[in-house]
């Protein structure tokens, strides 16, 4: 019986894959399987896939035209076969015993979800990120959290951490609630989570941190900030807003996009009016506020 089901999207991300295949096929659990998707890479990305089937025949590889991250997981997800899926990033490192942990724990509790955290370590020439994906000081291994009390919670004290990469998740769970990445995006995981959550009362935590997240200088997190970046967050919002009209969902938009317009003050002023006109026509200053709308237009 397979126990983990790992999606690993893949697109031009070969000098960093083999220290992300041998973090999963030597994990301490074994009854695990790897599907990697090749989202068109144009590198040699396929070439290592190919050494790793070689060596391990848990590995599964399909190949596909590029769809990006969303589309890649989605494909991912139509061949899991294990009771619990974790999804990873191609360019990251999984501590060995991280399934394992993830999986025993998992059980013992019947949990839904379970959380864990991340160490960061940077690539030449990345840009740094302003935060860290440790949660230890406010969450405790071994409580079961209701997903609307912990959502509300670490909005709260500004530790909501949507990267789907810190979630171990049950596959009847995702089934359950018909729940997939939504494509065309970049922030894909701040409309993924929320949904995840908010669906569940059975999450726990685990502290440890069992990922080491690189961020590269050609990283989505290494880029400098452009109208994409706020247009797709206004999407995330846009969407969620559909899904469920509902306070947590507003004060998530208003936590989430102060922060992206305070942020858009970096964006060429020549871009701004027509980002700023999206989130003016659909209602939205109220959840940037005064303060990011100035800083959005002012600060040089």
């Amino acid at each position: 019986m397979i126990k983990v089901s790992v999606i690993l999207p893949i697109y031009n991300v070969g000098p960093y894959l083999d220290d992300a295949f041998k973090s999963l096929i030597n994990q301490t659990l074994q009854d695990i399987e790897i599907i990697a998707v090749n989202d068109g890479a144009t590198d040699n990305s396929q070439e290592y896939i190919d050494k790793y089937k070689t060596i391990d025949s848990r590995i599964k590889c399909i190949k596909q035209n590029n769809q990006g991250l969303s589309g890649a997981r989605n494909t991912g997800m139509k061949y899991i076969q294990g009771e619990y899926v974790y999804f990873m990033d191609s360019d990251d490192i999984l501590e060995l015993n991280a399934l394992e942990i993830c999986y025993t724990n998992a059980k013992n509790n019947e949990a839904d979800v379970c959380l864990f955290d991340a160490d960061i370590f940077y690539e030449k020439n990345a840009s740094t990120i302003p935060w860290d994906y440790d949660r230890s000081s406010a969450l405790k291994e071994g409580n079961k959290y209701n997903g609307e009390e912990l959502f509300n919670y670490l909005i709260d004290i500004q530790l909501h951490k949507a990267v789907v990469w810190l979630q171990f998740i049950k596959w009847d769970y995702l089934k359950k609630i018909h729940l997939n990445f939504y494509q065309g995006i970049i922030h894909e995981d701040e409309h993924f989570t929320p949904q995840l959550l908010l669906q569940t009362n059975n999450i726990y935590y685990i502290n440890k941190k069992f990922i080491k997240h690189r961020v590269r200088s050609s990283s989505i997190q290494g880029k400098s900030y452009s109208k994409r970046n706020i247009n797709c967050y206004l999407t995330v919002i846009d969407e969620l807003l559909k899904w469920r009209d509902t306070p947590i969902i507003h004060k998530f938009a208003k936590y989430t996009l102060s922060k992206v317009f305070y942020t858009g003050h970096q964006i060429p002023f020549k871009e701004k009016p027509a980002v700023f006109w999206r989130a003016l026509k659909s209602g939205y200053l109220k959840y940037i506020g005064l303060k990011s709308a100035i800083v959005f237009w002012f600060k040089k």
